[in-house]
């Protein structure tokens, strides 16, 4: 007769989802596993041979994660792509993967803030150079490489200040001298622009933003060409990188919604943005979708959208009392960093992170414009504004 401990831990569900009765839900079950059982010794011997393609641990994921990284896959028209717990991991990682040594890093002036720690207090103790170039960058891109250049990333547009660079230029001039090539692709998304097919070799995304869409999901995600394959997937199994399954799940589900979205955060951006043009406190308008960016050409040339996140330039007699007198009398618009939900969020400062930023020491407002009525947030930003 069995102990009491033993019928427990042998009760109900056994390890063989095959026996399970059928079950097809539309969105796939969310696995929690550390330990994956094999049919027999015959399976468990195929690992160590390397023969083995199923799952051998809970650090491959599960088959949630890898139905979300298929769709992103899918999206993106690359080769694989691989979740992270976040999208700062998602970059770090992919720059260890290529980097090594001596070699030299180049980085988008305009590029996420921390990516900027990260080759400071990382990249360099480990004989990593890196250095900066405009984020308005294009064929002058030859003018930063040097001998020892191995990695270009791009973020276009960055989030702050929304410069865009002219990727397939630079992806040109980076292949002739044998330079691979990333951008942060967050603010698009693969619906509004598709960087492996202007020839970037890796898309990165913060999935928290407007691939998650509810401000509930830490999540990344990079998507490879084949070319990359190898040694991307050899810094992944040496690392044991894997991504919340919970979160994978999440982002799967908001994946599905994302055009309608998406959509609805463009429209109405838009329209505060055009409105905000002549308002007598705005000295410029940062939103690549409107004809006054400086590189407007550039997006509508290759972009088929824009999103719902921008920045506008006060005036230059506005101080930082003022901003934040602006920043505190808006009711629809959250005080809080991210974007990319449906609630609109507000942060300010001066975003400018180098002198050769076109708006240095420029006090700016970031609006992440959310899926609330249009009508209420422009009448929000107008009392806001009357504050000044």
């Amino acid at each position: 007769m069995k102990g009491k401990s033993t019928e427990i831990i042998a009760s109900g569900y056994r390890g063989d989802s095959s026996k399970l009765e059928r079950y097809h839900s539309i969105n796939p079950p969310v696995y929690h596993a550390s330990t994956i059982l094999f049919e027999d010794y015959a399976e468990l011997k195929t690992v160590g041979q390397g023969q083995y393609e199923g799952f051998t641990y809970g650090t491959d994921g599960s088959p949630t994660q890898h139905a979300f990284e298929r769709a992103m896959t899918e999206l993106e028209g690359g080769y694989c792509t691989k979740a992270f717990p976040s999208g700062l991991l998602a970059i770090t990682s992919t720059l260890q993967a290529f980097l090594q040594h001596g070699d030299h890093l180049l980085i988008c002036n305009s590029c996420y803030g921390p990516v900027r720690r990260f080759a400071r207090d990382m990249l360099d103790k480990f004989g990593i150079t890196t250095s900066y170039f405009p984020a308005n960058v294009g064929a002058d891109i030859e003018d930063y490489i040097t001998p020892q250049t191995r990695f270009i990333l791009l973020e276009s547009p960055g989030s702050n200040t929304f410069e865009l660079q002219d990727v397939p230029a630079v992806v040109k001039v980076a292949r002739q001298h044998d330079i691979l090539t990333a951008i942060d692709n967050t603010w698009a998304t693969p619906l509004n622009f598709r960087p492996l097919e202007h020839g970037v070799d890796i898309s990165i995304h913060s999935v928290t933003k407007y691939i998650s869409g509810h401000s509930d999901v830490l999540l990344g995600s990079a998507t490879i060409n084949e070319a990359c394959y190898k040694p991307f997937h050899r810094m992944c199994r040496a690392l044991e990188i894997f991504a919340s399954q919970d979160a994978c799940y999440l982002a799967l589900r908001g994946l599905k919604t994302l055009k309608v979205r998406l959509k609805q955060h463009e429209v109405s951006a838009l329209e505060l943005a055009g409105w905000l043009e002549g308002e007598a406190a705005v000295e410029a308008v940062l939103h690549p979708a409107l004809v006054s960016h400086p590189e407007h050409h550039i997006w509508r040339r290759d972009f088929d959208g824009a999103s719902g996140i921008f920045s506008f330039v006060l005036k230059p007699e506005f101080d930082e009392d003022a901003v934040g007198r602006f920043v505190d009398s808006l009711e629809h618009f959250g005080i809080g960093y991210s974007w990319g939900g449906f609630k609109s969020l507000v942060t300010a400062g001066k975003f400018a992170q180098s002198d050769i930023s076109r708006y240095k020491d420029r006090w700016m407002i970031r609006l992440n414009v959310g899926l609330e009525d249009v009508a209420d947030l422009r009448a929000d930003v107008q009392m806001a504004l009357s504050k000044l």
